[in-house]
């Protein structure tokens, strides 16, 4: 786990506008590392939409997060960067966090500063906890951390609720609590986000959400501008969605699917993704 980590330090504080794509259970996850890309995000939007059908409004708890985590790091090698929400609780609740999601192969989590039960950082009526009471939050998952190497990112949503002056300062005190990485959520401007980097000294990410507040932008412009990390948390979901409706609508239609390739994956690519040549070869070596 330790050279996953150091190596996301490391595509962060490059600050190379690194792309990364969420992961909603372990079959996304391979196929974003099949792609090619660096490292993945675990969604706890991505999560709760897949796993229980329902919107991002807090209903993902710690075990269900943990649980997909540790099946995403037996499925692949990248680094995995890991959605916790608020940490489930006050800065004890955190501390546990921290704990569990190390332990189940987090290279980092992030920690946002809603109050609970929060919500998509792109839907409207979120509210945000005092500044003081999120700074203890990052502070505890700092010292919780049992690797040097594993990473913080502290998010804030304050951008809504109090305006993007406001958010710049609670970035930077979470910043001087220790975190590795800033997310200043769901900016709305063009100017916002060219700003950012020059505001904060500490390595950012940018999220961008299909058909969310913050204007979509190009990585290779991001990274010019200084960001370490380029977030699609639910690209994948949302396009393998459109899949699905599309071959289902077919196949309503139709009543039936044939191996196009436009619509379906060959029966041989979806093995390969899910490792059945090397399980074949292992049931060989023990049979």
């Amino acid at each position: 786990m330790t050279s996953t980590r150091k190596t996301l330090r490391k595509l962060v504080n490059e600050r190379r506008g690194v792309l990364v794509p969420g992961a909603f259970n372990a079959l996304s996850a391979k196929v974003i590392e099949d792609l090619g890309f660096e490292a993945l995000y675990v969604t706890g939007a991505g999560v709760t939409n897949m796993w229980f059908g329902l919107p991002d409004q807090g209903f993902m708890g710690l075990a269900e997060i943990a649980d997909h985590t540790a099946r995403i790091r037996d499925a692949v090698e990248l680094p995995l960067i890991v959605d916790a929400d608020t940490g489930f609780g006050n800065a004890l609740n955190v501390r546990h966090t921290v704990r569990v999601l190390e332990r189940a192969g987090a290279d980092c989590i992030q920690l946002e500063d809603q109050v609970a039960p929060k919500r998509c950082g792109h839907f409207n009526g979120k509210e945000v906890i005092s500044t003081e009471e999120a700074v203890s939050k990052i502070k505890a998952a700092v010292d919780a951390r049992r690797d040097p190497d594993f990473l913080i990112m502290a998010r804030t949503d304050a951008c809504a609720t109090l305006g993007f002056e406001a958010a710049i300062e609670r970035a930077q005190r979470f910043a001087e609590a220790g975190a590795d990485i800033l997310f200043v959520e769901a900016v709305t401007k063009p100017d916002e986000i060219r700003a950012l980097p020059q505001r904060l000294s500490t390595p950012q990410l940018m999220n961008m959400v299909i058909g969310g507040k913050t204007p979509i932008t190009d990585a290779s412009e991001l990274q010019q501008m200084g960001y370490g990390v380029v977030l699609y948390a639910n690209a994948a979901l949302q396009g393998a969605v459109a899949g699905m409706q599309k071959a289902l609508g077919v196949l309503k239609a139709n009543k039936r699917i044939d191996e196009d390739p436009a619509l379906v994956v060959p029966f041989a690519e979806r093995q390969r993704l899910v490792g059945k040549p090397e399980w074949d070869a292992l049931e060989k070596k023990y049979t």
